[in-house]
């Protein structure tokens, strides 16, 4: 095994990509796409912190749910990060980086009411819907289709995953109070 490190590539630099983006405009999407790996990091890990701690009576459906919703958080983390690097930048990848470059806050290590949890989930979609549409019209206005379109596809899953936990916040349930107590 070698003991010599070499880096090929600083963290914090864009390098030219063959994809035919100008340098400076592929330094301001990967910064946005680096923004959204983070965030989706932030998100992915609560997410799977409440499906290991979900109780109750909807607990298998509840469960099940998040571990959905984690994992497309998951799949649409890989996808940004490989764009950021086809456009030449290094996906932030450390815990405390992605701490650090989140927009988008970890409720923290207690656990909370099933509801509770899952308005604090919300609340982060749709912090981090709105940054998404942000970052696609960085990407649209710096002539990046791609990215933009990419971005487009991973937005459309985290609003039905969303709309989904709104749904599971309506007042209107099968179970009855005395079950809950």
């Amino acid at each position: 095994m070698s003991t010599q490190k070499t880096v090929r590539q600083q963290a914090d630099v864009v390098e030219a990509n063959e994809l035919r983006l100008e340098q400076d405009k592929a330094e301001q999407i990967v910064d946005a796409l680096n923004t959204e790996l983070a965030n989706a990091y932030v998100l992915y890990h609560q997410l799977k912190k409440h499906h290991w701690v979900v109780e109750g009576a909807e607990f298998l459906p509840l469960h099940e749910f998040l571990e959905e919703a984690y994992e497309h958080v998951e799949e649409g983390a890989d996808v940004i990060a490989e764009r950021a690097q086809a456009l030449g930048g290094v996906p932030v990848s450390g815990p405390t980086n992605q701490e650090q470059r989140a927009t988008v806050e970890f409720e923290g290590e207690d656990v909370y009411d099933v509801r509770t949890m899952f308005q604090n989930d919300l609340e982060m979609y749709g912090d981090i819907i709105e940054s998404m549409r942000d970052s696609i019209e960085l990407a649209e206005n710096l002539g990046d289709y791609a990215t933009a379109e990419i971005l487009r596809e991973i937005l459309v899953t985290l609003e039905e995953d969303g709309h989904h936990f709104e749904h599971y916040l309506e007042d209107d349930t099968l179970v009855l109070e005395e079950a809950t107590k």
